[in-house]
């Protein structure tokens, strides 16, 4: 399964347990859900993933995910980030292991998470998040495992 496919699929699951009319019809307003890899690098709506390049088989290291960490995004009422969801696939694998799914409330959380990791092998963690005006935007590290 390719990347955008199962984040695609789980953004919907988690869109329709939210009741999110975008995640539901598969798209949002201008475009695709989740938009292309080349608007990654230069957007407020980005998650920044913060880890280290490699990590020890089975001990815990830190992951931080910030959106809007280089530029920053508004967190109003009418414009904010709902929620970042981080997500692993270790190399080789068709499996996508749901790390955990955090929920902000407007104006008084910061899009931002920090959480330790354990991991087996070498893998891929993705960062999702969820503008409620922008729709989904996602990013993603690859993690070295000894």
């Amino acid at each position: 399964m390719k990347r955008r496919e199962a984040l695609l699929g789980s953004a919907i699951v988690a869109g329709l347990a939210a009741g999110d009319s975008f995640a539901a019809s598969g798209k949002r307003l201008g475009g695709a859900i989740i938009p292309p890899e080349k608007e990654m690098g230069i957007e407020k709506h980005v998650p920044i993933i913060t880890a280290p390049a490699s990590a020890k088989a089975g001990e815990p290291f830190t992951i931080t995910v910030e959106v809007g960490k280089t530029v920053p995004h508004p967190n109003t009422l009418e414009h904010h980030i709902k929620w970042i969801q981080l997500y692993a696939q270790y190399e080789g694998s068709q499996y996508v292991i749901e790390l955990g799914t955090f929920n902000f409330g407007p104006t008084v959380a910061h899009p931002k998470v920090t959480m330790p990791v354990m991991l087996q092998s070498n893998a891929t963690i993705y960062a999702l998040e969820h503008c409620n005006i922008h729709g989904l935007w996602d990013n993603s590290v690859e993690i070295k495992v000894s």
